[in-house]
């Protein structure tokens, strides 16, 4: 009782870390690939892999090859005892076995390919409702639940489908493997009925070695089986190492170039051309080049599409232009360990991620190691320590997965605490302002200047106030700088610096 109880106990740890380690490979290898393949591949999909393709894994990796190991013992030990028992009908059985094996294992391909399928249809169902429950309020607001609802039903009827087939497959090979064991094990009864006639052979020994092939057939008949499982397992073993194989398109290089210490915080774009993988046609940088000055704040500006925001992706270096070059305190992007290149940069972007954890976690996101006064101090810094302590658990308040409990100006200085406590030389702001409201605008607007001073600060503006704080304004077009200047410059020169102000810009100055 004890050997059983340890051994169903060690036999399902097995199947569970070998998943578990898997789970966390695939997870670490997916969190090191770039945005481009993010774009390609939807988070529903991805998700499908890391639980539905696992535990498709575990069964094989825990309980299934236990039985595999004792059913081929059983069976070894059955054939040594046929063999001793009689050479020739052992003989006999050993020239089947090709006979046995070798349409199992054809069979056994397609078993794997329709278990592939099957997992494909329910990662494309999976991704659906991943992609309707993110937006829900989109969906009820535009009264979209019936359609989304019929919609998924017709996915996961697919995917039972493909179920069923990969289902019906495996049955077939369950029945085939047993048809044939009874075929053999008749075949050698016939034989051995013959050598008893002729009296070559007597009933006893006949009588014993059927026993013994009894115990192999169904020692085989349950290998067989288990090929079964191990065939639909192949299906998302595939899957898994499709996603394994992808290649970062950014990685350090081998030797990297270190940074200089202490970080000076000066950034350079050196005739830059880029195209996005995905529209390599319609170049979006067309030989940008500007330098930005150790504490230096550059305002970008321009209509939407001139490639503002792909600045930022270059520098944080989710991209490599096709030519020109990025550098970062004298040293090109690319040239650079990831992890240092990044580390001298903190983002304040327009939609800001919360996670599903406290405050505290929120802003000490990008700082793991903070304690929780600095944590503090850096919402006090932002403009968010008053809010945060009025909340019920103060700054171990629980958000949930999107952060829906706080609202935009508040996510805002969320995301200033965090930029605050990394204190990167570089900051970069991509409209941070722009879909608040003038209460929560102004309490943004003066954590971000405080968190401006002394650092290089690249900001996409909108806001007249930001633009004219600036040391030089950049308005793009197309993919190029057109003007450059402060902000009494650009609009003496009448251009399309002056037209965006008049379109965008005089509301709030009439305020």
């Amino acid at each position: 009782a004890l050997a059983s109880a340890a051994r169903f106990y060690y036999v399902n740890w097995l199947g569970e870390r070998v998943v578990a380690d898997l789970r966390s490979d695939v997870f670490r290898h997916v969190a090191d690939l770039g945005p481009a393949f993010f774009e390609r591949t939807h988070s529903g999909e991805l998700m499908s892999r890391l639980t539905a393709d696992t535990t498709q894994i575990k069964a094989i990796a825990g309980s299934s090859l236990s039985q595999a190991l004792r059913s081929l013992i059983m069976l070894i030990g059955a054939l040594v005892m046929m063999f001793v028992t009689s050479v020739n009908l052992t003989l006999l059985v050993l020239l089947a076995i090709p006979l046995t094996v070798l349409p199992l294992i054809a069979f056994g391909r397609s078993v794997r390919r329709l278990s592939r399928h099957a997992q494909d249809t329910l990662a494309q169902a999976s991704a659906y409702a991943a992609e309707n429950l993110s937006a829900s309020r989109t969906m009820q607001a535009f009264g979209h639940e019936k359609t989304a609802s019929d919609h998924y039903r017709r996915d996961v009827e697919v995917a039972f489908d493909a179920a069923k087939e990969r289902m019906r497959a495996r049955a077939v090979l369950t029945a085939l493997a047993m048809f044939l064991v009874v075929a053999s094990i008749t075949g050698v009864l016939w034989f051995g009925a013959a050598a008893v006639i002729d009296g070559s052979m007597t009933v006893g020994r006949l009588s014993q070695f059927v026993l013994y092939a009894v115990f192999a057939g169904a020692a085989f008949a349950q290998v067989s089986e288990i090929w079964g499982e191990v065939s639909q397992a192949a299906g998302a073993a595939e899957r898994l190492t499709e996603l394994l194989a992808v290649e970062p398109e950014i990685k350090s290089p081998a030797l990297p170039v270190a940074l200089p210490v202490p970080a000076r915080g000066e950034v350079e774009f050196d005739d830059v051309r880029f195209a996005y993988p995905g529209r390599p046609k319609l170049p979006t940088l067309n030989g940008i080049s500007f330098r930005a000055a150790p504490g230096e704040t550059i305002a970008i500006v321009g209509p939407s599409g001139a490639g503002k925001s792909t600045i930022f992706n270059l520098l944080l270096r989710f991209f490599d232009p096709q030519a020109g070059e990025v550098r970062v305190d004298g040293v090109r992007a690319c040239d650079a360990a990831l992890d240092q290149l990044r580390a001298r940069m903190a983002l304040v972007p327009q939609d800001v991620a919360l996670f599903a954890g406290t405050i505290a976690d929120n802003i000490r996101y990008g700082s793991p190691d903070a304690d929780l006064e600095a944590v503090r101090r850096a919402a006090v810094a932002a403009q968010a320590d008053e809010f945060i302590r009025a909340l019920p658990d103060g700054y171990q308040t629980r958000l949930g997965e999107r952060g829906i409990s706080l609202s935009g100006g508040q996510r805002q200085r969320i995301a200033i605490a965090r930029a605050v406590l990394k204190d990167a030389p570089i900051l970069l702001l991509d409209e941070a302002t722009s879909a608040l409201d003038s209460e929560s605008e102004a309490l943004v607007q003066r954590a971000l200047e405080r968190l401006m001073v002394g650092r290089t600060t690249l900001v996409i503006a909108h806001h007249l106030s930001t633009v004219q704080k600036a040391n030089r304004i950049l308005v793009m077009d197309k993919g190029r700088v057109v003007e450059e200047g402060t902000h009494a410059e650009l609009i003496a020169r009448s251009g399309l610096y002056a037209r965006l102000a008049e379109m965008q810009f005089v509301a709030e100055a009439a305020e």
